[in-house]
């Protein structure tokens, strides 16, 4: 997790980047990139890094652990579709209510306080103790409800395709781990494409700019109404970039 957390990182800052801003998405992710070196060098695209290091470890083993539980006592079938989509709901649900809620939380901010007129926060320590002062739990815990649909999506999602293209790939790929790879990237293509409007709503509630929304579905409603459907799709590009590959290493 950490390793491919170091490799990929550079495309998590620019989708969130292109997330926060519309007029920087419109721009494309390229030019984010060539800006953000021009402005703060290569170490800024690594802002709000140390928020997904910290939390990576915990995140992979929640998941997969809730994975199994999930498997061993309720749905028991590794044959039948609905039960490995369910196990898989569970999972993310778990990480994103564990995990992965505050890591984003603390990510979003830390990338979007950089980028504002006068940042406050000098590392996410400091962001963490910031944050808690003056807004209290929810200040670090912003944005459950998007993150857990997020998450829930994503595992429910990658498990199934993970483990039907596997089945197939093996007919043609006899190297067990280059199989798991390909079918790994393409899970994590698929999840992408399926729920990106989510992730979109969920780095705009969880950002500075979070009281501009009153709640998950004004959040969507906004967007819509200024972006439309095209809103929802924001830093897509960089986005499939790093779960592919993400999904790729974590399942293999």
């Amino acid at each position: 997790g950490a390793i491919e957390i170091s490799i990929t990182y550079p495309t998590e800052y620019t989708k969130t980047v292109m997330q926060l801003y519309p007029e920087i998405n419109k721009k494309g992710a390229i030019r984010c990139v060539k800006d953000t070196l021009a402005t703060g060098g290569y170490f800024r695209l690594y802002k709000g890094y140390s928020a997904l290091l910290m939390f990576s470890v915990p995140k992979n083993y929640v998941r997969f652990g809730a994975f199994s539980y999930g498997r061993s006592h309720w749905f028991t079938d590794t044959q039948n579709k609905l039960h490995t989509f369910a196990n898989g709901l569970f999972a993310g649900a778990c990480e994103a209510a564990f995990v992965v809620t505050p890591q984003e939380t603390l990510k979003t901010k830390l990338i979007h306080d950089k980028l504002s007129p006068t940042p406050k926060y000098r590392n996410v320590f400091h962001g963490i103790y910031s944050i808690a002062k003056t807004q209290g739990f929810w200040g670090i815990y912003a944005g459950p409800i998007p993150t857990i649909l997020k998450q829930s999506s994503n595992q429910g999602i990658r498990f199934v395709v993970f483990e039907d293209t596997t089945k197939i790939l093996q007919q043609f790929i006899p190297v067990k781990a280059g199989a798991d790879l390909l079918a790994g990237a393409f899970a994590g293509f698929c999840s992408v494409m399926l729920n990106n409007p989510i992730d979109c709503i969920k780095t705009s509630v969880q950002g500075l700019d979070a009281h501009k929304y009153n709640g998950f579905v004004d959040c969507f409603k906004q967007i819509y109404a200024s972006e439309g459907i095209l809103g929802f799709y924001k830093g897509v590009g960089p986005r499939l970039a790093r779960v592919c590959l993400d999904v790729a290493i974590t399942f293999t």
